[in-house]
């Protein structure tokens, strides 16, 4: 498999091409640095000097320890690196450094600049990265799922309460071994110390696990603790090192979580990559374990499923019930694992992070990482982080016409913004260097590559790679515009990002022009692409990709518009709210009007019944749909899942307290069952509920109660509740609906 082809260009790979490297870590005054080679594991260590970039080595000024420093080449805020003979005396110059600046290393306008993770830095200063010469299938694996008993009385397992023990771990591995440690043949001090023999057997590079950090290891470590079980897991027989309170961004979210560090392994959540994943398509119900397995298809047919509150009773009653249960996790997460964990494989071979913080580093801090390792590379100063931002138009998005429109053909411009910065000689002003084009121009050139490869692979794991490599440069690509207009990195430019979108919306306008006089009908654009309906001498495939053509040949050089779908509708609810049937029948749905994961199960199915009708030239029989869902709400029996209603929490219940009594937010349903429960919460969990009381207009968060509290024998879920808000989504379609006669018509 020719990736070498791909990967010899050190200022997206690293200058170091060293094969077979799965994990670097501190080592007094070294790094030890292991190695994958023949199916086991070695490791040798090198001296490193640990850094830390100032703009004065003045201000390291009584500072009582040794530091060589180094000047680097240009007049650029953080012209001289500060070198440690360990890692210890660094930490020490950044606590002197902070004490005397009174700023941190992160502070907008601080002197110094620090990196808390001395892998990093290695990583940054010698071009090394992680995995090169691997296959992905070559990494030792461990999957690693628990079960836990309830005491009687309580709705969920605490670790913290005694009885409440591990009653099971089950364990796989990727080369095919799996287990499942007992807890009705071992106590639970001889159940922990099973696990550690096993994780010291299999020696694994990744540990992984869905929710792993928030419940299995958090409860792992906290039930060591109670029984004095050294937990040594590190390649060096060390215990790992907890941080309590780590904290994890995605898009809008913020994810508290204890995080766990093993010396020489990598620790990756599927809960984290299943979000990541769904960042991007937006097409996932619920990030639990069983949702996500039967979505990906990796449920097996006769897959053993229990309810939580089941577990204990499984485990005195028919424990060998539980075992397969838990068996069946373990099994659909290292499926995930594989699936998922595939992409940020590829990506750590590029970063200089180690697996487990590629993961969790956003887009453009992992794009300012390839700027900094190439200009420490070069000896060359590097700017500071600045706040400076430039408040700028963005893309432009125009909804031209509602309703129902046949055909509809989408074009779009490739990798627009990118194109526009290559086209355009677009990049910050900051890169002395001159490296952000050229970069760019490279991921460009491997991603045109990596698909001709998988095109041409005569098998398809080699197919599966190329596709999944070149998929990664595409991310990567896109970020670059990401990158430009985001404050807080060393090289970004807001004004350059502004008139890269101030180009595209010139460049949409231009294709709607075109577009308009070859007898089209714009329905939809956004940002990057168009929704039409073809003209009349339209006939096929065919003259649309005639049509496609000709506007791509009326752009500037470097701006390629290719046909990205055809399709037999298209319904325009609102800008960016749509929905696709394809001239195979299926339907996509866009855009969280239509498909929001956060209304109930029964408003989203009605809504997607009611699209559908639409689609297929059926409103006629949306109202008889209507009746039907009032007359399933209001019948005996009804399922509480369907009319539930699940939440992500955003902060943690004691900040939304704190800012309910200052006055500084609403009341939320979901958090007031956090703050209720007898089970800590934490911002990223999710919350399910339904309403009870009695009244259309009920408060939500007045009459909330979890799903599990509810019961069929005594159902108490406020029907009038659910019927208005049912009554209330069906107006927001009344425009598209057959109008109901008055008397004017009769």
């Amino acid at each position: 498999m020719p990736t070498r082809a791909l990967e010899n260009i050190p200022l997206l790979f690293g200058r170091d091409d060293r094969n077979g490297i799965v994990a670097v870590e501190p080592a007094g005054h070294f790094v030890r640095i292991f190695f994958r080679t023949d199916g086991s594991v070695h490791f040798h260590d090198e001296p490193f000097r640990p850094f830390i970039l100032v703009s004065d080595p003045a201000l390291l000024t009584g500072f009582s320890m040794p530091c060589a420093v180094r000047r680097l080449d240009g007049e650029d805020s953080f012209r001289y690196q500060l070198q440690f003979d360990s890692w210890g005396e660094c930490l020490a110059a950044r606590d002197f450094l902070a004490a005397k600046t009174k700023v941190t290393s992160g502070a907008v306008g601080s002197p110094y600049l620090f990196f808390s993770d001395l892998s990093h830095q290695y990583l940054l200063t010698t071009g090394t990265t992680l995995f090169k010469g691997l296959e992905f299938s070559q990494l030792r694996c461990l999957a690693l799922d628990i079960e836990t008993g309830c005491a009687e009385g309580y709705d969920f397992s605490n670790p913290d309460r005694a009885e409440d023990r591990i009653i099971s771990i089950a364990l796989k591995d990727s080369h095919g071994e799996e287990s499942v440690l007992r807890g009705d043949q071992l106590s639970e001090p001889e159940l922990l110390k099973a696990l550690n023999s096993a994780i010291h057997r299999c020696d694994p590079d990744i540990i992984t696990g869905h929710n792993i950090f928030r419940f299995d290891l958090d409860y792992i470590g906290k039930r060591a603790r109670m029984h004095g079980i050294r937990l040594d897991w590190g390649r060096n027989g060390s215990v790992p090192h907890i941080t309590p309170h780590a904290r994890w961004s995605l898009a809008e979210r913020n994810i508290e979580y204890p995080r766990w560090d093993i010396y020489g392994r990598h620790v990756i959540d599927t809960y984290f990559l299943v979000q990541l994943y769904d960042v991007a398509n937006r097409n996932l119900e619920s990030y639990g374990l069983k949702a996500v397995a039967r979505h990906f298809k990796v449920a097996a047919a006769d897959r053993t499923y229990l309810d939580g509150a089941d577990i204990s009773a499984s485990f005195r009653e028919d424990p060998e019930l539980l075992y397969r249960y838990n068996l069946d996790d373990v099994r659909e997460t290292l499926s995930l694992f594989r699936l998922l964990g595939y992409p940020w494989f590829l990506q750590t071979r590029i970063f200089p992070y180690s697996f487990q913080n590629c993961v969790i580093r956003g887009n453009a801090t992992r794009i300012n990482s390839l700027f900094l390792r190439e200009y420490l590379h070069r000896g060359h100063a590097i700017p500071a982080r600045t706040s400076e931002t430039a408040t700028f138009e963005g893309g432009y998005t125009e909804l031209t016409r509602a309703g129902v429109v046949s055909p509809i053909v989408h074009c779009d411009v490739a990798s627009l913004y990118p194109s526009l910065m290559l086209a355009y000689h677009l990049a910050p002003a900051r890169d002395t260097l001159g490296l952000f084009l050229p970069m760019l121009a490279d991921l460009r050139r491997f991603r045109l590559a990596a698909k001709q490869m998988a095109k041409d692979a005569s098998s398809e794991p080699e197919r599966h790679h190329f596709d999944a490599l070149q998929q990664v440069f595409k991310v990567l690509i896109n970020s670059f515009y990401g990158y430009l207009g985001a404050a807080l990195h060393n090289f970004s430019d807001p004004v350059a990002a502004a008139e890269v979108t101030r180009l595209g919306r010139v460049t949409i306008k231009n294709m709607i022009d075109l577009l308009k006089a070859e007898g089209a009908s714009p329905v939809e654009i956004d940002t990057d692409g168009i929704y039409f309906k073809p003209p009349a001498w339209c006939a096929g495939e065919g003259d649309e990709q005639a049509l496609i053509g000709r506007i791509s040949g009326a752009l500037p050089e470097g701006i390629e518009v290719e046909l990205d779908g055809r399709f037999r509708a298209m319904f325009s609810y609102k800008t960016k709210n749509y929905a696709l049937q394809g001239y195979d029948g299926r339907i996509l749905i866009k855009g969280s009007g239509l498909r929001s994961r956060g209304m109930e199960r029964y408003l989203r199915e009605f809504m997607q019944e009611l699209v559908e009708r639409l689609l297929n030239a059926r409103s006629d029989t949306v109202e008889r749909l209507y009746e039907d869902y009032i007359g399933r709400l209001r019948s005996r029996g009804l399922d509480v899942a369907w009319v539930a209603r699940t939440e992500t929490l955003n902060e943690s219940p004691e900040s939304y307290r704190e800012k309910l009594r200052l006055g500084k937010r609403n009341h939320s349903a979901a958090f007031e069952i956090a703050l209720s429960a007898g089970r800590v919460y934490r911002a990223g969990d999710q919350v399910s509920y339904y309403v009870g009381g009695s009244g259309k207009d009920a408060a939500a968060y007045e009459h909330c109660r979890p799903v599990g509290a509810f019961d069929p024998l005594h159902p108490d879920i406020n029907i009038l509740y659910y019927v208005e808000k049912l009554r209330n989504l069906k107006k927001k379609f009344e425009p598209f609906l057959p109008k109901e006669a008055t008397l004017f018509d009769l």
